[in-house]
């Protein structure tokens, strides 16, 4: 069974729309929160990737709204590993009430970057060993 993690957050004030409801960039934000707590949380440092001139741009989102998020709301995001490449890899959110309802499913997909000349690179040995403890 691979690992996964979670992440939490308490909707805001200013997540919510005219509707009430949180505005749907909002969902693609905390999804990218918790992609860099998950991060952190394997030891790498998107600060120090940009340092060492590697970055892991998002190349590819999408999300799907299952269920309103209002203001107030304690959501868990589960976050999996769904495909490692070569050069890049995809994630999948999956964002729960505190009932364990499913609110929403956003996924993304990064391609390891040099940003010294804007090619893709492949992943290093490090961060594919730790993506693929966390694969579906």
């Amino acid at each position: 069974m691979s690992s996964r993690f979670d992440y939490h957050f308490r909707v805001q004030l200013h997540d919510i729309d005219a509707a009430g409801v949180v505005f749907f960039s909002h969902t693609l934000r905390h999804a990218h929160d918790a992609y860099e707590a998950f991060m952190a949380e394997m030891g790498f440092s998107l600060h120090d990737l940009i340092e060492a001139k590697q970055g892991l741009p998002l190349v590819h989102s999408e999300a799907d709204y299952l269920r309103p998020m209002r203001h107030g709301d304690a959501v868990k995001i589960r976050l999996q590993v769904e495909r490692l490449g070569d050069s890049s890899f995809t994630i999948a959110y999956q964002f729960f009430d505190s009932q364990g309802d499913k609110l929403a499913r956003v996924r993304t997909t990064h391609v390891m970057l040099d940003l010294s000349n804007g090619s893709s690179m492949p992943l290093s040995e490090e961060l594919r060993k730790s993506l693929a403890a966390y694969l579906e």
